[in-house]
């Protein structure tokens, strides 16, 4: 029996192990389970263990394989295989023999028995690519040592035809390299090892991989094919791995034009150097011509002063599209500065397609996180967070498979949840967890652990994920430093076995790797919790509603086919918590929290309001979820009309109403806005689809005040004698900032008395309360009282309510 089945490309933490991926209709029809051996046959034959598919894959008819299967098989992304059930031997002898010389070194063993060991249970066939992958004794560099793999070819097996590797196997290792596989290695990167970019890979495939693999269908069709991609995004997100990885997946020529390298000062030389590399790649089609930081080399030329930069603009509008036939030849250009490039390169027959790589979303980044840490040796964290996870994931795969130790799982997960320390949850896995699904255990807690840091890591981009893991190494590595003879020749291959990275040494490194997508605008997650908000239960509920839903359970509202709100207006006396809230909504639903003063936006140039206004939105969602939180947004969100002098704050008003209601759709965006004179905030702000819920936060009733008291003097030496009760029953009419101006004073007042008292006594808040008076009145209340009546009454538009009565 066999299938014909297309190929897709592997999951990242799959690369270089071996293994291809089915899905269950497809394993019943060969008659196989997981673990078993397949044939491949594309071009030529080859062999992998088979592993079970996400359900994401079922009924698709695919068969997801690595670079590796896919060279061995002579197949490429999208071809068609045949699979079937492997009729293999165990191997009395494989030789392996690397692709280029390598430099290596084995630390305490034999090397062709440490290659055995690392490959125990693979299933190879002769003229095999072997990876060997994150093997700490065993170090090769060279050309084709990609992401730590050291790729071996099996030059010989006995017998021949499909064998497993096992202890018994005489593996030899031969240090003459083979030939006959050049083409692989010419760009070290394939698909596997770009991470979070699915959509924009597929667009940079139908534009590049189509023409150049098939140019029979546009002839067929009757149109040209596509000259160009513009890939442009923040630096970092991986415009130029995506280059080239689609000319190694192709095996097209591949050639880099780095921007400011072809500029010269000799008059002509710049677009002579360009024409020469047009002309090699035409000779070389099918091409691909890489253009990066294209900015520099074509500028608009309404804006560059100097004369070079316009010829070599003109030079290479000629190349793409002159009268002279490109062939199979496409240009590749990278920016993220893209409103620099001249507009005349930006259009259709120049660079057809224009590319957003943006910042990756949470799965984005926990894809990229697998990629870097892949050949990683992790330590898995067995906290009962992490390890609850994990023993839920296999849960639901055993449940699938119908597996009779399913039950003894559900009872591990009822022992694990009442374990309140690491050691506990430890001794529960050791003493009752089945050993033979061991591994898939602590695959399955690698894992959430990433998931973890893929929560913590909003904004990072693909190159500050791989800094990270590096910093994380890095701090792993000084752990065995004092252990290490720096003098010495060798390493004990103990030393480096024993080596492992913790989820420790990641949190650590977390504190010193900056996000680069948002260093322009200060963005931060706030430390403040609901713990430390005090009271105003209807209000935290109502915002909770409006901000953390949407960002926490987005499925939901699509479920029920809603849009999330977009906005909240929290008004209300000053000192009553609306900062705090908007600080504290933002940590539990954890966002990014970028905080604009309403009055720094404000600039004496014509535009520069504006442009600050559209930066913060652009940056928001860039590095959503996030919460852009405007305080005092009455200083530029007054009502239009009134001013006549600038209008600098009718346009930031404008401008306003656009980001937050416009043709572009905010995804993952929420702004709450602060404010104590909703009486001037213009009302086209104030509908629904702008800021949908207007908030009052009131001043605390006694039950707030009480709370408010237990938060501020939780760190506090209070005497017997204070009765918190009494003293929210004292404080009429107070607000939180109040509250906490009484408890300052009242400990100053202890210190006055006595610098080394112990303790702070209920007399000592009574002269603070004498001290310190209420901040709001009757006059202030009934205006905001009026105010929320009109609001319910007429939410299209509020009115204007003027003075405090």
């Amino acid at each position: 029996m066999e299938l014909l089945l297309k190929v897709n490309q592997a999951y990242p933490s799959d690369s270089g192990r071996g293994i291809a991926r089915l899905d269950p209709e497809s394993m019943f029809r060969l008659n196989i389970s997981p673990g078993d051996i397949i044939e491949i046959e594309g071009r030529r034959k080859t062999v992998a263990k088979v592993w079970r598919a996400p359900k994401r894959d079922w009924g698709r008819g695919i068969i997801r394989i690595d670079r590796f299967i896919r060279e061995n098989a002579g197949v490429n992304i999208g071809d068609t295989v045949k699979v079937r059930k492997a009729e293999y031997s165990i191997a009395r002898q494989v030789i392996l023999a690397p692709l280029k010389k390598l430099d290596f070194k084995v630390y305490g063993a034999d090397i062709g028995e440490y290659l055995k060991h690392q490959l125990l249970k693979r299933p190879v066939m002769e003229g095999d690519l072997v990876p060997i992958v994150g093997a700490p004794a065993f170090t090769g560099f060279g050309k084709y040592t990609q992401n730590q793999a050291t790729v071996l070819v099996a030059v010989k097996t006995e017998p021949k035809g499909a064998v497993i590797i096992d202890d018994q196997t005489h593996v030899v290792f031969r240090e003459r390299p083979v030939k006959g596989f050049e083409r692989f290695g010419k760009a070290g990167v394939t698909y596997e090892d770009i991470g979070g970019l699915k959509e924009e890979l597929q667009k940079v495939r139908e534009v590049i991989e189509l023409p150049l693999k098939y140019p029979e269908i546009f002839q067929r069709l009757g149109i040209e094919p596509p000259k160009g991609v513009l890939l442009y995004g923040p630096p970092g997100t991986g415009k130029t791995l995506i280059a080239k990885a689609v000319a190694n997946e192709i095996g097209a020529t591949f050639l880099t034009i780095n921007g400011p390298e072809i500029m010269s000062k000799f008059y002509g030389e710049s677009e002579q150097r360009l024409r020469e590399i047009f002309e090699k790649a035409k000779e070389n089609a099918p091409s691909i011509i890489f253009i990066d930081e294209i900015d520099a080399i074509a500028p608009r030329r309404d804006e560059v002063t100097g004369e070079v930069e316009r010829r070599v603009v003109a030079q290479l509008l000629t190349l793409m599209d002159g009268l002279e036939e490109r062939g199979q030849v496409i240009v590749i250009g990278a920016t993220n500065r893209i409103e620099a490039v001249d507009p005349a390169l930006r259009r259709p027959g120049r660079f057809d397609r224009e590319i957003e790589i943006g910042v990756p979303d949470r799965e984005g980044r926990f894809e990229i996180l697998q990629i870097h840490t892949r050949n990683m040796p992790l330590e898995p964290e067995y906290s009962r967070e992490f390890v609850l996870e994990a023993l839920n994931s296999l849960k639901n795969l055993l449940k699938e498979e119908g597996d009779s130790r399913l039950s003894q799982i559900e009872f591990i997960i009822e022992e694990v949840k009442e374990a309140e320390r690491k050691e506990e949850v430890k001794a529960i896995i050791e003493n009752l967890f089945p050993e033979e699904l061991r591994p898939d255990l602590e695959r399955e807690i690698i894992k959430a652990m990433l998931r973890h840091l893929a929560d913590q890591t909003h904004g990072f981009v693909g190159a500050d994920i791989e800094a990270l893991c590096k910093e994380a190494a890095m701090k792993a590595l000084r752990r065995y430093l004092p252990r290490i003879d720096l003098n010495g020749d060798e390493l004990p291959v103990e030393l480096l076995e024993e080596m492992k990275v913790t989820f420790d040494d990641f949190k650590e490194a977390l504190k010193e790797i900056e996000p680069s997508a948002m260093r322009e605008v200060l963005v931060e997650v706030p430390k403040v919790t609901w713990e430390d908000v005090g009271g105003l239960e209807d209000v935290k509920q109502e915002v909770i509603e409006a901000v953390e839903w949407p960002l926490k359970y987005p499925e939901k509202f699509k479920k029920f086919g809603i849009k999330p709100p977009k906005g909240v207006l929290l008004y209300g006396p000053p000192g009553t918590g609306k900062t705090l809230i908007a600080k504290a909504v933002a940590n539990e639903s954890e966002a990014n929290f970028i905080s604009v003063k309403g009055s720094e936006l404000l600039s004496k140039w014509l535009g520069e309001s504006e442009k600050a206004v559209r930066k913060i939105f652009r940056k928001a969602k860039q590095v959503a979820p996030c919460i852009i939180f405007f305080d005092e947004i009455d200083a530029i969100a007054q009502m239009r009309g009134i001013d006549e002098g600038s209008r600098a704050v009718e346009r930031v008003v404008n401008q306003l109403l656009t980001e937050m209601d416009g043709l572009e759709e905010l995804e993952g965006v929420i702004v709450i806005g602060a404010t104590n004179r909703p009486d001037i905030i213009d009302p086209a702000l104030l509908r629904p689809g702008r800021f949908d819920r207007l908030v009052y936060v009131r001043p605390p009733d006694k039950k707030s005040r009480y709370a408010i008291f237990k938060i501020h003097t939780r760190n506090m030496p209070l005497a017997e004698d204070v009765d918190l009760e009494e003293l929210a029953e004292l404080t009429e009419g107070y607000v939180g900032a109040d509250i906490e101006a009484v408890c300052r004073e009242a400990v100053m007042l202890a210190l006055r008395e006595n610098i080394n008292a112990e303790k702070v006594e209920m007399r000592h808040f009574y002269q603070a309360i004498k001290k310190i008076k209420p901040s709001v009145n009757e006059a202030m209340l009934r205006f905001y009282e009026k105010f929320e009546e009109r609001v319910k009454v007429e939410p299209k538009q509020a009115k204007t309510i003027i003075g405090y009565g």
